[in-house]
């Protein structure tokens, strides 16, 4: 559907996309969103050359080397082989450089795509300064992100997009996908419905994210026109509108991808029409809600049954992108893993772990009285969810990364190597979970033909870490890894990005690490707390 209207769409949309560059206001200062001018990074250089490094390119090619990697301002411009590992061979070194990186012993990647993101605020419950929230995603190699809905207006996104295209921002590249609920007030006919589309795509939007309460009528209109102008869309199959519009109904309307998995078990009931839920149910109170979303699964379909043949082989025929967010969830299986995690002590600023504590006011803070029982719900639900999306992988589909920080204890940049890991768990090689991080999600976010891959003529955004990741994912934490020195007896911590490029701009990654560390420091002093970690409960026992 959407290759017969992409040539149309496409005239659409640049039309559109001019009138809206004409109409877009300047908006005004706000010292609380400020976001710094760029304070770290270096170059585009005229010619950086990065020097005998092992490559994964993000094809889903195991990883080759050695070679010499060329960037001439922010582009990739030579690849060269130069010699087998053990013997190099001179005469095919690549020239010398303005800027030179020894990359011995290290690993070089695509930057990685994060298909899942907010970009908070002061402003936002989680209280965060959003130059945190961008260094943290850099810190951990994401060059791209999909920011999924935002508290911010779409021209301020718009214009933090702009500024990271100009380098003028340390951030990732960004494209815009405002909630759709959000783009204007009174969508309740299919009428508004376009208008809003129209009105997104005017403002300088990428795509659409659709949650929440969304009438039929309305949901199918919005998706037909983001269809018509050629725009991006994808959803978070809420329960308040699952019933007449699971991942079968709604790609068959050109939804692009789905968040998390709602929709997906809905579309294989062969034995009711609606999820069971207790007689009591009350769908805002969120702890029931995430109670019972971990009974979902189970009400499904049985793996390789009929209907979840059915299901996975329309999805691959319709090229329906996955986004499956495992580690938002992650503490509904093991609490007191995410709770504890290593990195909160130095990288988790109070006010985010005031929100992520038990409330009955902040979104995914529902732990009122979590259980065993709960937990092991969740686990089972895992486990067939697991299942449908490394077969659903196997088979040819699409399944990016998708982190959803900033909510249920997922730390920027920290959930997304934690997302790596748990495509692992879920069946996924090493290899497999490198090409979902970047080969797979730069097409699920449709910037394939520039991100994504280690290709001459793409651009250069590139990881760079030492070691080998796809021996030991946890290199690429923040924190790293902890490691016996056999020699020394020292028990030592090994590990993290070493370089970030975006651009063909160098960012040292554990300066920028050390800079959020002090960001967490300084906020701990102001509130009178000392370093380390901070306590979920409000009193001993």
């Amino acid at each position: 559907m959407r290759a017969v209207r992409r040539r149309v769409g496409s005239m659409l949309a640049g039309l559109v996309a001019a009138i809206g560059a004409m109409t877009v206001p300047v908006l005004a200062a706000d010292t609380r969103e400020a976001i710094p001018a760029r304070d770290a990074g270096q170059g585009p250089y005229a010619r950086l050359v990065i020097r005998n490094v092992d490559v994964v390119d993000g094809t889903g090619a195991p990883m080759q080397g050695p070679f010499d990697v060329v960037v001439e301002r922010d582009r990739i411009t030579e690849i060269l082989s130069i010699g087998a590992p053990g013997a190099i061979e001179p005469d095919k070194r690549a020239d010398a450089g303005e800027r030179e990186i020894d990359g011995t012993g290290f690993t070089l990647m695509p930057g990685f795509v994060d298909t899942h993101v907010h970009l908070h605020t002061l402003d936002d419950a989680q209280g965060v300064p959003p130059e945190y929230v961008l260094k943290l995603w850099l810190a951990h190699g994401v060059t791209s992100v999909r920011e999924l809905g935002s508290g911010r207006p779409i021209e301020w996104l718009v214009d933090v997009k702009r500024r990271s295209e100009r380098n003028e921002i340390v951030a990732p590249r960004i494209d815009v996908y405002p909630f759709f609920n959000a783009i204007r007030p009174g969508i309740h006919d299919p009428a508004a419905a376009r208008d809003a589309v129209r009105q997104a795509r005017r403002r300088g939007a990428d795509g659409i994210k659709f949650i929440g309460s969304i009438p039929e009528d309305v949901l199918y209109a919005a998706l037909d026109e983001a269809e018509a102008l050629d725009m991006r869309t994808t959803m978070h199959h809420a329960q308040q509108l699952v019933a007449y519009a699971n991942v079968l109904q709604t790609s068959a309307r050109g939804l692009d991808s789905i968040e998390h998995w709602y929709g997906l078990p809905e579309a294989m009931f062969t034995d009711r029409r609606l999820q069971r839920w207790p007689a009591g149910f009350n769908n805002t109170d969120e702890q029931m809600r995430f109670a019972e979303a971990g009974r979902l699964w189970q009400q499904a379909a049985e793996p390789g049954s009929e209907r979840w043949n059915e299901v996975m082989d329309t999805l691959l025929e319709r090229g329906f992108g996955l986004s499956p967010t495992f580690t938002a969830y992650l503490a509904s299986r093991d609490l007191m893993r995410m709770t504890n995690a290593t990195w909160h002590a130095e990288y988790t600023l109070p006010a985010l772990w005031d929100f992520y504590r038990p409330s009955r006011h902040h979104h995914g803070s529902y732990w009122f009285d979590w259980t065993t029982e709960r937990e092991m719900d969740w686990r089972q639900n895992y486990r067939l969810w697991m299942r449908f999306v490394d077969e659903y992988k196997n088979r040819g589909g699409l399944v990016g990364i998708g982190s959803d920080c900033g909510y249920i204890y997922n730390l920027y940049g920290f959930g997304y190597v934690q997302e790596m890991e748990l495509l692992r768990e879920a069946g996924f090689s090493p290899l497999e979970v490198i090409h979902a991080a970047t080969g797979m999600g730069a097409k699920i976010i449709g910037r394939a033909d520039e991100v994504g891959t280690v290709r001459v003529g793409h651009k250069a955004d590139l990881v760079l870490v030492r070691g080998n990741p796809l021996a030991n994912l946890k290199l690429l934490l923040g924190t790293g890894t902890i490691r016996l020195d056999d020699a020394t007896g020292r028990v030592e911590q090994v590990g993290g990005i070493d370089y970030t490029i975006k651009d063909g701009i160098v960012y040292d990654a554990a300066a920028l690490r050390a800079d959020v560390r002090r960001m967490v420091r300084e906020a701990k002093a102001a509130r009178g707390l000392p370093d380390g970690p901070m306590p979920v409960v409000d009193a001993e026992r």
